[in-house]
């Protein structure tokens, strides 16, 4: 892998003014999500580098979304971190699908959308 791949911390704004630490989990899930959305279409498009560039940078806010998590929901998040690992870069020794990983990380988007907009929310 080239080492020129792996940046230096790119959100660097949203963690030096707290933003990110205040974000409700759900709308951190939901950007996370959208890297790994755009990791999955490096990965289907066969772009090795905006693959891994999408790659480091949902790491990048799943790893501090870790550090700030307490409790279970925490070790959820590793094995999630682990599984969009071993998806993108591993040997997919999980078997999961880039659908189910994109899905998982949707499910909270959407329910951040809710929560801010309830009359918007699903059809009861």
């Amino acid at each position: 892998m080239d080492p020129r791949l792996i940046p230096q911390v790119q959100h660097r704004t949203i963690f030096s003014n707290g933003r990110w630490e205040r974000m409700p989990l759900c709308e951190k899930m939901g950007n996370i999500g959208s890297e790994i959305a755009r990791a999955r279409h490096g990965k289907d498009k066969d772009q090795e580098k905006s693959m891994l560039q999408a790659l480091w940078r949902g790491l990048e806010l799943l790893d501090f979304t870790i550090d700030c998590t307490p409790g279970p929901r925490r070790q959820e998040l590793c094995r999630v971190r682990e599984l969009f690992c071993d998806y993108l870069i591993g040997d997919n020794l999980y078997r999961i699908t880039g659908e189910q990983l994109q899905q998982y990380f949707d499910d909270f988007a959407l329910a951040y959308q809710w929560n801010r907009h309830p009359s918007q929310g699903p059809a009861q």
